[in-house]
């Protein structure tokens, strides 16, 4: 079993930065990839951001690469996603997902097997 734990949503002005945490318990938390979804007011929740296992693959959505980028921290159980120039259109529940062990590359929510319960990020223009 997998518990995760979103952190560092807020309210920040469009133009602005955050920096989202997400804290996992178990001791196979070094051999799931992860991923960071979002889910806006009445939209479909939807994937903005993926990590292997080990860290060094990274992929994204069109609507935030450039502008976000997911790191982990294996020894501390924990992944980042870093979010700038952030539009009010990224104004979401953000949420952080784990792919049971086996599973990589995932975009999609059916491919992830644990989710926290998401952190509220507000872009304001």
């Amino acid at each position: 079993q997998v518990v995760l734990v979103e952190s560092g949503g807020g309210l920040v002005q469009a133009g602005g930065s955050l920096r989202l945490f997400c804290a996992a318990s178990g001791r196979t938390f070094d051999r799931s990839s992860m991923g960071w979804f979002r889910q806006a007011p009445g939209k479909e929740r939807e994937f903005v951001a993926g990590i292997s296992s080990g860290g060094g693959w990274t992929y994204y959505a069109d609507s935030v690469k450039g502008r976000c980028t997911m790191s982990r921290d294996n020894a501390k159980n924990t992944v980042y996603l870093q979010m700038d120039s952030l539009k009010p259109e990224d104004t979401a529940v953000y949420y952080c997902a784990a792919q049971r062990i086996g599973r990589v590359g995932g975009r999609s929510r059916d491919e992830y097997d644990y989710w926290g319960q998401g952190t509220q990020v507000i872009v304001s223009s």
